[in-house]
């Protein structure tokens, strides 16, 4: 397979800290440039991760003909226009979660990425890499533990740097978008289908004017899926899936640990059966299946529609908190 060449839009933490020390290690995969507004950042990660290039603008990257693929790490509310950007450079593209500000935002990049057909976008939700997603799902629809009726799903911590993108009002800060995605799409993916509706409500935190404390509660007809996450809570995550016949306990849901192995636990009849993956990295496994996306040209894991489809969740949910009422889907 070719060698898929990489540039990285900005020098953001998740991109500095994860996602490129990954894909260094993925096969098919090298990081040729970074790039930054400010030279200097970029000549500094360019240096620390020895990544060949750097770039001391978005437009000079997206101009390099070397790049083949641009991972947009960006604050939210530039997620759609620098990825069309990216596809107007002829540039394939990885886009940090959520895609857009809203279902609306999301649609013009699908509008856009449809008039690119030769070009792969794809929202970068990492945990569903994981090798101990398969086997949730796989148990699930083998019925192992019945039908399932109920989802309940945590994911917090806790950062309260005024500067932080994720306390910043109006550029999509806030707990709902940065985390509640998580907690929806897992939960999407678990009962196999859309919610009928929805019911939101969340704390606004009174210095930084977001939602650090959204919670919600999603009908599938004949079973419930309830959240709650937390960007100014103590660091945890966790879900249940409950089912007719039993549960699965998935005790790291969204960012196991790499270098250990995940466990999941299953529970029928009062039984428990304690299955263990093998340690990976996710953003590494995220690298190497973007790669053979755009070589085998065949479906990515996360599709548009499945993106358009988990933002008009995460809508409804705000629409819900505004109104007070239940939303349909």
């Amino acid at each position: 397979m070719k060698t898929i060449r990489w540039g990285i839009l900005s020098t953001a933490k998740i991109g500095v800290e994860q996602v490129i020390p990954a894909m260094q290690q993925a096969r098919f995969t090298q990081v040729y440039a970074i790039a930054s507004r400010n030279e200097e950042k970029a000549i500094e990660a360019a240096q620390r991760l020895n990544v060949p290039v750097h770039h001391a603008s978005y437009e000079a990257l997206l101009e390099d003909p070397e790049v083949d693929a641009v991972y947009n790490p960006l604050p939210n509310h530039l997620h759609v226009d620098w990825s069309i950007k990216a596809l107007e450079a002829g540039k394939h593209v990885l886009c940090e979660k959520p895609l857009g500000m809203d279902t609306e935002d999301a649609r013009r990049l699908q509008k856009a990425a449809a008039e690119h057909p030769d070009l792969v976008v794809m929202e970068a939700f990492m945990y569903r890499q994981h090798p101990q997603w398969p086997f949730v799902i796989d148990t699930i629809r083998r019925g192992r533990i019945g039908e399932v009726k109920a989802v309940q799903a945590h994911f917090s911590y806790f950062n309260d740097d005024p500067g932080n993108i994720r306390n910043k009002p109006g550029i999509g800060g806030g707990g709902l978008l940065d985390v509640g995605c998580y907690c929806i799409s897992s939960s999407r993916w678990a009962f196999g289908r859309e919610p009928k509706r929805v019911s939101g409500t969340q704390i606004i935190d009174p210095n930084f004017g977001v939602d650090p404390l959204p919670s919600g509660l999603l009908d599938f007809g004949d079973g419930f899926a309830t959240f709650t996450c937390s960007t100014l809570a103590d660091p945890w995550q966790g879900m249940v899936i409950t089912g007719t016949k039993g549960r699965i306990q998935v005790p790291i849901p969204y960012n196991p640990q790499p270098n250990e192995p995940a466990k999941i636990h299953v529970i029928i009849n009062g039984k428990e059966e304690i299955h263990q993956t093998e340690a990976v990295n996710q953003f590494l496994l995220q690298a190497e299946h973007f790669a053979q996306v755009i070589n085998e040209n065949i479906r990515p894991l996360i599709s548009m529609d499945e993106t358009i489809a988990n933002m008009k969740v995460l809508d409804a949910l705000a629409k819900s908190t505004a109104d007070g009422e239940w939303v349909n889907i």
